[in-house]
């Protein structure tokens, strides 16, 4: 799975990228093309457990739910940000 991905330089960023990919051809180096793999690896053992099949169907029950009574879903968010809010609020 190689990509070549397209680098805009910019006068200010060049020192920095030469910093980060000494050889300045524009290729993703080679820890970040191990960590991209590394969680493209993890993503693909996630979809195939069954704790992502449980998450889709959650959704999917959300979903379900906020059409029926979609009147009901906004009163329960409205009531979940300001009991947020008043939690994460800023404290005067």
């Amino acid at each position: 799975m190689e990509q070549e991905v397209p680098v805009i330089h910019s006068a200010a960023k060049d020192s920095a990228e030469k910093q980060l990919n000494p050889a300045g051809d524009g290729r993703i180096p080679e820890q970040i093309r191990e960590i991209s793999d590394s969680l493209s690896d993890a993503f693909a053992r996630f979809r195939q457990s069954d704790s992502y099949d449980s998450m889709i169907d959650i959704a999917e029950q959300s979903r379900t739910y906020i059409r029926k009574k979609p009147l009901q879903a906004m009163l329960y968010s409205l009531g979940a940000g300001a009991l947020l809010g008043m939690m994460f609020g800023k404290k005067s």
